[in-house]
Formats: C-alpha cells, structure tokens, sequence
C-alpha cells in the first residue's frame, strides 16, 4: 500500500502468449462480448494466464467457460470460487462454496464463506457448524476458532463463547488476537474488569504488537473508546498515548482524541456478533498481508467486507493491493467508498489523486490534489502527493514552487518536515538552481542528521559539479555506512570514485553495487565503464552488454551502444596528469560528453524517483514500524509497505529487534 509519491508499486506478470494462441479472439472489452475458445485446454491456459497477471475478471470469464466442458471439475470449481470471491462477487462464489464444502483441501475457503453467508443472515448456530474443518493450519485454526466465539455470543452464549476462546492453544503469536477478541467480547457481555484486564494484556504485548500493528492500533482504539464510555477520559487518552509509542500519528487514534477533547460519545468499533466476526478476518489478513500473498489476503479482505461493506479499514487495505496489482481503476472505486466520516477519508483522497496519475489523468489528478492542500495547508502529505505528481513528468519548476508554498505554510521547520526540503532540493538542482538546491538539502540534513537518501543526493551532487570533493565523498560514504543493502547508494558510491578517477575502488563498490541490484541496467553500465577504465575491457563490454539487454531508457541504451563500438573516449591530457599525481580530478569527458550528465541523473534520481526501489534499515534500540517508516520514509502510515516487505516480522511477532535489518521501500 503506498501513501504519498507518483511511483507505483511494480508486479512481475507473466505473458499471455500461449494462452493467446489458443483463444480467438483474446476480447478488450470483455464485460460485453463473449470469449470464443474452442478447447478446455485453452480455457484453463487463458484462466491461469489471467490469473498470473492479476487480471481476475478474466480469470472468471475463462474458468466459466473451462468449466463448460468439464462441469464437475472440483480444481475449476475451487479456481472460480476464489476468483469470484476475491473481486467481490460473494454471492456468485456461494454455489461453488456449496459443491466444495467436504473437499478437505478447500473447505477452509468454501466452508468459510459458507459460514460467512450464514453470520449475514444472523444463522450463528449455522455458522458454527460451518467452522468445523476436517484439514486446518494455524491460521484456519485461528480464523475458525475466534469466529466460532462470536457465533456463540451471537446466540447469546458469552460464557461459552468467553470459555471458547480460554480453551484455544496455538503458537505464541496467537496472543494478540486472542486477547483483543476476548476483550471485544467481554465487553459485549458487559463484563468491564474482563475487558479491562485482556486489553491490558494487548498493550503489553509490544512484539506481537510490531508484527501486527493494525490489530495493536485497533485494540488501542477499542480499549481508549471503553474506557471513555466509561467516562475515564483520562485513562483514555493514556491508553491513546501508550498505543501512540509503537505508531504515532494514527488517524483513527488523532480523530478519537479530538472526540475525547469534547463531549461527544465513543462508539463502540465492534457492535454486534456479525462485525465482531468480520473484525477477525480483517485483522488476519493485514497479518499476513506481504508481498505474494495478496491473493489470499483479498479473500479475507472481501469476505469481512460482506459483514462489514463499509469498513474504512478493509476498503483502505483493499485498494492499497489494487494498487499493488496496478489496478488503479479498482483503487478509485474503493478509495471513493471510504465514508465520508471516516478518519482514513483524507488519506483515501490523496491515494485517489495519485491513481488518477497513475490513469494519466493528470489534469485531474492535480486538480484533485490542488483542493486537498487547500483544505489542509498544514498536512504535508498533500504537498508530497502533488509534487510526486509534477516530477514524474519532469514539471520540476511548479514542483519547486508548490514546496515553496508548503514551507510557508508549515512555519517552523520540524523533523517530519525534512522530506518537504529534500524534494525540494531535487526539484532545483534539476532545474540547474543549484543556489536554492544546496540549502534545501543542508536544512533537510539539519531536521534529520545522517539521513542516507538526502546524504547521498548531495554528496554526489558535490562531486558530479567538482566541488566540496572530500566533503561529498565523505558523505556518501556516510550513506552507504547506514544503509550498506541499498544498491542506489553503492552505485554513488563507487561512481563517486569513478568520477574522481580512483578507477579499482570504484570498480570494488560497483561490483557490490550490481550484486545488491543485478537487475538495474543502469548500475550494470556504470560497472562496465569502470571496468574500461581500469583496464579490464573485455568485462567492460560483457557488462555494457548485459546493460543493453535489460531494457534500460531509450536515451541510456543510446549511450551503451555507442559505447559497444567506440569504448569510452582516452582521459584528457589534464584528467590524467592530476591523477598520476594523486590529486582529485573528476572524470566528465565520456562518450562525447553527454554520458555522464545522463548517467548522473539516473543514478541520482533513484532515491528520489525509482518506484519500489528497496532499501536497508538497521532497527535502533526503541523504535518500531511506525517511527521507522516516519524518520526514513517520512509518514508513520507506511509502516504497512515496510510490514509487506519483510515477511518475517509477520510470521513471528518477535522478531523485531535493535540490530535487525528490515527492507524499506522508496521514499517517494
């Protein structure tokens, strides 16, 4: 899920070729013409092709017509069941839920929406018949278990449901959700101390808290909203400020202590048995929502949506994977039904502005974003949001100027404040403004000393205008010793020698550099020049090679393949005279003196620009998900990216430690 920036999110999808060849024809408009395929086997191809490419509303059309030739295949009952049950059409899944409801290998999606259905209906002894799996894994245990507690209080039966949940064993990251699902229903039961004592229980829980953060947050909320129904504002706002040390800034907890600073009544975010069992799935599938389980996240997803449609917190987390599958268009139409009282409102609309980007509907997407800082000239988000959207079109001049316009604004400068100066200084040193520029990255290193990405920026900066030498490669250097993982800023790195003309170091860190991202063409063809200039020119060409064959930017490959059959041109005579002896003389002569000047700018822009270009981050003593993504990407909010791309903190709550490197994603 991303909050703010003009970068997408990529994700791999596998070509529809051979799927292809066996459909005539493959229909654009596929709502209203029919798929003409003469085989099963061309349906199944073109079914799983759809489904690679995250295209479900194919996937369904494709499996419906495979199965008009094998009726009774249970692998295309279960394939159409899912795809229709994750975009949202629940009640056409059910028929397939009711085929499949003894195959053991799919009876914890076919019994579950099965049991789904019946706590729509207010069936909750139904529903606990449904909750009986032959085949579980600790998740389905999980799921079934705290949803057979609310059938039960559904029916009335809160000590059975209450001693339901006392008998569960499972492993240690079940507690977290144990003890918020038993607090949530003693308090539904009217028993206070009950509830009290199990969301203490929660707050306490800092590990499983970090690994779940929205079921940590979500406790918090719920216990501060009890406690103020009870009129104990001030241990309220005290459970508030506790939740707040492991995720500042929450909207949900910002709207509820506006609501505790007056006299208006908490409402319970848990009223009944049917939202208290879609609670279960929403809290389960942002557990383990991470980069490739998006398609079973948005299972857990839809179906809580079917107890709960208008839940801010399914709607936010299902348009953050649309995104994610670059479905933008699905995005829109989730973000647009996020209620309007809802404290996530304003973060839907900025996501909203940015899909309308991503659609290239830029004119609306910055007439869209535009209101929203007019709305809220203190929220720096919006400023973020539409500058991201005037640099990913090179509009560097109104980019600058909207920050301008956003430092005004803002007053005194704060930590949080530093990515406003940081994209700041980029929107003028492209502008060649390099007087406006220079400043704007030292008041960005002033708010947040030792930041790698603005560290980087302007220390390769230094170095690329032959100024402030040592300083700059010091800098870098800096960078690289707080995030050692990140590619882009090993690339500068070794560039940074290059360009001072230290040829073997720079060939040593660039080496590195391809080893983190082997894939980025750019820092391919920076190793090759290295090499040349080492005098290693039979591995330079191999690697200009390598570049060119990785589909790098037109101008780039130009570059690379002049290049392949000129080399790079002799050092002048000036260059090589300071470097015999040894003093700083930055290499700018390359490939008719345009190379470097290209090549500066893609390496530089990766920080700034590159969509989902991962980095490292070592976790000091202290922080957690929330600060982290606050003081390195710049909003407490995407905490959620740096939970997708570590797996590993979601599958065990404890590991989250000082010393611990976690993969972050692009500041945006």
């Amino acid at each position: 899920m991303r909050l703010v920036g003009s970068g997408r999110v990529k994700v791999l999808a596998l070509t529809g070729a051979l799927a292809c060849a066996l459909v005539q024809p493959v229909l654009a408009n596929s709502d209203q013409e029919d798929v003409s395929i003469r085989t099963f086997a061309g349906a199944f191809l073109a079914a799983r092709v759809a489904e690679f490419d995250s295209d479900t509303k194919n996937s369904i059309r494709y499996y419906r017509r495979a199965l008009s030739f094998e009726p009774d295949n249970q692998t295309l009952q279960q394939n159409l069941m899912l795809a229709l049950i994750s975009t949202g059409e629940f009640d056409a899944a059910l028929p397939y839920a009711e085929k499949l409801k003894n195959v053991a290998n799919i009876e914890r999606y076919s019994r579950l929406a099965l049991a789904v259905d019946s706590i729509r209906a207010k069936d909750f002894k139904k529903s606990e018949y449904w909750l009986k799996l032959a085949l579980e894994s600790d998740l389905d245990r999980l799921i079934s278990s705290l949803m057979t507690a609310w059938a039960k209080l559904g029916q009335g039966e809160a000590d059975d449901a209450l001693a339901h949940i006392d008998g569960m064993k499972g492993p240690d990251w079940y507690r977290l959700f144990i003890d918020y699902h038993r607090a949530l229903i003693a308090e539904a039961a009217g028993r206070g101390d009950e509830a009290v004592q199990s969301f203490e229980n929660v707050l306490i829980n800092r590990s499983g808290g970090a690994a779940a953060p929205d079921t940590y947050l979500r406790a918090v909320e719920a216990y501060a909203g009890m406690l103020a129904r009870q009129g104990k504002r001030d241990k309220a706002l005290d459970a508030i400020e506790r939740g707040e040390t492991l995720a500042p800034g929450r909207p949900a907890l910002s709207a509820l202590k506006k609501v505790l600073a007056g006299d208006r009544a908490v409402k319970m975010i848990i009223e009944s048995a049917d939202i208290g069992a879609a609670e279960v799935l929403v809290n389960l599938g942002t557990a383990i929502n991470r980069a490739g389980a998006e398609a079973f996240v948005r299972l857990y997803l839809q179906m809580s949506r079917v107890l709960a449609p208008r839940s801010d917190m399914v709607l936010m987390h299902l348009a953050a994977i649309a995104e994610q599958q670059e479905n933008p268009e699905e995005a829109i139409a989730l973000y647009e039904a996020v209620p309007l009282g809802s404290p996530q409102k304003r973060l839907s609309e900025l996501q909203l502005g940015l899909n309308l980007a991503d659609l290239d509907r830029r004119d609306e997407a910055k007439s869209h974003l535009r209101t929203l800082v007019t709305q809220d000239p203190q929220d720096i988000r919006s400023y973020l949001a539409l500058g991201g959207v005037f640099s990913s079109k090179e509009e560097y001049a109104e980019a600058a100027a909207l920050y301008d316009s956003a430092l005004e604004q803002l007053g005194k400068p704060q930590r949080r404040h530093w990515n406003i100066y940081y994209q700041r200084g980029i929107a003028y040193e492209r502008l060649k403004q390099w007087q406006k520029a220079e400043p704007s990255f030292r008041e960005a290193l002033k708010l947040f000393p030792e930041q790698p990405q603005v560290m980087n920026y302007l220390g390769y900066s230094w170095i690329d205008m032959n100024i402030n030498l040592e300083e700059g490669l010091d800098m870098i250097r800096r960078a690289v010793a707080v995030r050692p993982r990140d590619g882009y800023i090993v690339d500068s790195l070794g560039w940074a020698y290059y360009r001072l003309g230290r040829f073997d170091e720079a060939v040593t860190e660039l080496e590195r550099a391809v080893s983190i991202r082997p894939e980025d063409p750019v820092i391919n063809d920076h190793l090759g020049d290295a090499y040349w200039r080492a005098g290693r020119k039979l591995e330079a060409t191999f690697q200009w090679s390598h570049a060119r064959d990785m589909d790098p930017e037109p101008d780039v490959l130009a570059i690379i393949k002049k290049k392949l059959i000129e080399g790079l041109q002799p050092l002048t005579k000036s260059v090589a005279a300071l470097q015999q002896k040894g003093e700083p003389a930055t290499v700018t002569d390359e490939s008719g003196g345009s190379n470097q000047a290209e090549q500066k700018v893609a390496v530089v822009s990766k920080p700034a620009d590159a969509p989902g270009a991962p980095s490292m981050h070592k976790v000091q003593p202290g922080q957690n998900l929330w600060s982290i993504a606050a003081e390195q990407l710049g909003d407490g909010n995407r905490f959620l990216e740096i939970l997708q791309m570590n797996p590993q903190i979601s599958a065990d709550p404890n590991l989250i430690f000082p010393g611990q490197e976690l993969r972050l994603p692009d500041v945006r």
